[in-house]
């Protein structure tokens, strides 16, 4: 069996960027912490809301790297001084990926009840209709440059 893949099909010409984009986004891990939503809020535009309760926002770091979007939570460890009876609330680190599309930029982050908003616009490229002028080839060019 050949993997069919999209560098492969005669109609879809530079597209192995996106299928490299693909391969990493599978790659990305499918670990559930923390948990998140990914909404539409308008039509060029959308919000991604991750439930990061006990993090502050000096514990967060939003990055932008190679289009994607890197979201990492890394909290100190204050349980020195305190004794637990029972820990059920885990204090660990994450590292949660989104691979954004082209156009597709960050527009702000903030925080709210423990739950960090990151919003995100999708810029629309204009619409360009390009006439290509077909050329003729010199007579110069046959039968090795004689005429």
């Amino acid at each position: 069996m050949t993997k069919l893949s999209f560098g492969a099909h005669p109609y879809l010409l530079g597209f192995e960027q996106l299928e490299r984009l693909v391969e990493r986004t599978a790659k990305s891990g499918s670990e559930g912490y923390p948990p998140f939503n990914i909404e539409a809020v308008a039509d060029n535009a959308y919000r991604i809301t991750l439930a990061v309760a006990g993090f502050r926002e000096e514990d967060l770091a939003i990055t932008v790297e190679d289009r994607q979007l890197v979201v990492r939570g890394r909290q100190a460890d204050d349980s020195e001084n305190r004794v637990f009876l029972h820990r059920g609330i885990a204090a660990r680190a994450f590292q949660r990926s989104f691979v954004l599309a082209d156009g597709v930029e960050v527009g702000g982050a903030g925080m709210e009840h423990g739950l960090l908003h990151i919003d995100l616009r999708r810029s629309v490229p204009e619409t360009v209709v390009q006439t290509i002028r077909i050329g003729r080839k010199d007579a110069s060019h046959k039968e090795g440059g004689k005429k």
